[in-house]
């Protein structure tokens, strides 16, 4: 299942909480979980700093754990929201009307 994670801080998140020595684990633990393939794209919104995560995983569950593996939620600095996506159905209506 395709799932879009996007952050966001928690009250907890001031400037000073966000360590060198923290932001370099943030960074091993994703580079780890884009090789075990589960997260798929990564990327930072251009209008706010704030991540945007493309994950593959079979479960919202799954997905959630994954994220809760990472330090900065861990350390309680940031939280996800998780949307799950679907193919898009739509294009069946130029190819077989009344199936879509």
């Amino acid at each position: 299942m395709k799932i879009l994670a996007i952050e966001h801080d928690t009250p907890a998140a001031t400037p000073e909480a966000f360590t060198e020595k923290l932001k370099q684990a943030e960074a091993l633990k994703v580079w780890e979980l884009c090789q075990s393939d589960a997260l798929r794209e990564i990327y930072f919104r251009a209008d706010q700093h704030a991540a945007v995560l493309m994950l593959e995983c079979p479960t919202l569950d799954a997905a959630r754990d994954l994220l809760n593996s990472l330090p900065l939620v861990r350390a309680g600095l940031i939280e996800f929201e998780l949307i799950p996506l679907r193919a898009y159905p739509g294009f069946s209506r130029l190819f077989a009307p009344g199936l879509g």
